[in-house]
């Protein structure tokens, strides 16, 4: 049945519920967040997150749930409805929302288009009613999309993003545990965001000067 498993690519969730309607007993442990077992992942994300400022990151769940997230995660929340940042926060609704980042991003069709198809793409290969619907409810935010324009740069859409000190434009990349053998930290994944232009990067180093600058409170 391992076996099975493996070549269907099933995912660890997939292969207990599997192993269930077979008569066995679940293989993977799924712990909650904030169990003694996966706290060192925990913190090694916590580190990363710390490492890669003064650029946004973000670890979310499968659906999309805030998990962590690093200072520089204000940049994206910026403007944003109250609704929208109370717990859970869910960040791909966050990304394509009228009330969030959407009016914000300057290329939003296709940005939010690579979000639901993304999403899509993980529902067919994993069914997960959750995941339809929430493809659907995005989708909903969209205008009608157009192919990449001149900003599409060839080999990734960037997330051209307005803010009151000028246009970012970012890239994004996803990390995940591939040797987890635990269901809640194998559906964690973590999205740092990286500056596509100089322009860019000098403009989240001097967010993070005057957030670092600012008193608490």
């Amino acid at each position: 049945m391992c076996l099975l498993a493996e070549c269907l690519a099933l995912s660890l969730r997939e292969r207990n519920a599997l192993l269930l309607t077979a008569g066995y007993a679940p293989a993977y442990e799924e712990s909650p967040r904030d169990a003694a077992s996966i706290e060192p992942a925990m913190t090694a994300l916590r580190s990363i997150l710390t490492g890669h400022l003064p650029y946004p990151a973000v670890v979310a769940g499968p659906h999309g749930e805030l998990v962590l997230a690093n200072a520089a995660f204000e940049v994206l929340a910026e403007g944003a409805a109250a609704h929208l940042l109370e717990p859970p926060v869910n960040v791909l609704r966050l990304a394509l929302h009228p009330e969030g980042m959407g009016p914000r991003v300057a290329n939003l069709a296709a940005w939010g288009r690579h979000i639901t198809e993304s999403l899509r793409a993980r529902a067919a290969a994993h069914p997960d009613a959750g995941l339809d619907a929430l493809a659907a409810e995005l989708a909903g935010y969209l205008p009608a999309g157009a192919p990449p324009g001149p900003d599409h740069l060839g080999f990734a859409v960037p997330l051209r993003l307005r803010t009151a000190g000028g246009e970012l434009r970012l890239l994004t990349t996803l990390t995940s545990f591939a040797t987890a053998v635990d269901v809640t930290l194998a559906e964690l994944h973590l999205e740092a965001f990286l500056p596509a232009d100089p322009e860019t990067a000098e403009l989240l180093r001097r967010r993070a000067a005057a957030r670092d600058a600012t008193p608490p409170g």
